[in-house]
């Protein structure tokens, strides 16, 4: 998940997101460079990888990752509370000849973690925000072990897809990861901007609205992020019940 999360925008947070993020640059062609033509739902899935178009630092305004900061959620899945810490490390990871940046997500139940992923992401110069790949690893009986949903781009097949658009609009729609092998198949959709938006973390108006499925699980879900911060709450919305929260960012 990545997820991530009247208010003020935390000054580390926000000085990401006048730069190369969120709304891209002025050159953009929106035919060339939109996530539904880049990492493109339907037909062959064959994403175009330059290392010469990505930078070194992830600033989308939608999905900031300054190095040290902490996303930390709270919510439930099924009828079982949990948190959920996201940290962005400062270890890079380098994947199909790009630097990735290096996420740590811990799952926990009763202050007990029930899972560990490290997510890869990258920016292109267009702002938007590459999912490279993920190592998750479960808790079972006793002691962590690989998911079959690990994957990374070039290797066996995975490509990696878009976790946030550098412009995104309404009606967009794009892969997200590509993995079969590990039936990780995750595609989204832009539904457009919400009024407000209130969670533990504050109270937030216009926040971006996404709807995230895979084809091969029977269940959907909506997030919600805002400018500046990343993402605030997400929530399923057909399947069985899972609800996650903001509560606090750390530095």
């Amino acid at each position: 998940m990545a997820s991530t999360i009247a208010f003020a925008l935390l000054a580390g947070l926000g000085g990401g997101c006048g730069s190369s993020g969120g709304g891209g640059t002025s050159s953009m062609s929106a035919a060339s460079t939109s996530a539904s033509s880049l990492a493109p739902i339907h037909g062959k899935y064959s994403p175009s990888i330059d290392p010469a178009n990505f930078v070194a630092t992830v600033d989308n305004r939608f999905w900031p990752l300054k190095p040290g900061t902490g996303f930390h959620y709270q919510g439930l899945r099924g009828k079982t509370p949990q948190t959920d810490d996201e940290l962005v490390t400062r270890q890079t990871k380098r994947i199909l000849g790009v630097r990735c940046t290096v996420v740590r997500d811990t799952v926990s139940e009763r202050g007990r973690p029930i899972e560990r992923t490290f997510d890869w992401y990258a920016q292109d110069k267009q702002g938007n925000v590459w999912y490279m790949g993920e190592d998750s690893f479960e808790l079972q009986h006793g002691r962590f072990v690989k998911a079959s949903d690990s994957w990374k781009a070039g290797v066996n097949g995975a490509k990696p897809g878009i976790i946030m658009p550098g412009n995104p609009q309404p009606g967009d729609g794009y892969r997200q990861e590509y993995y079969p092998p590990g039936q990780a198949l995750d595609q989204a959709h832009v539904l457009g901007y919400s009024a407000t938006v209130k969670v533990p973390y504050g109270t937030f108006e216009r926040s971006l609205v996404t709807r995230e499925f895979s084809p091969l699980e029977p269940q959907t879900e909506k997030k919600y992020y805002v400018a500046g911060v990343g993402e605030i709450e997400e929530r399923v919305v057909k399947g069985h019940h899972e609800q996650f929260q903001l509560v606090s960012v750390t530095h």
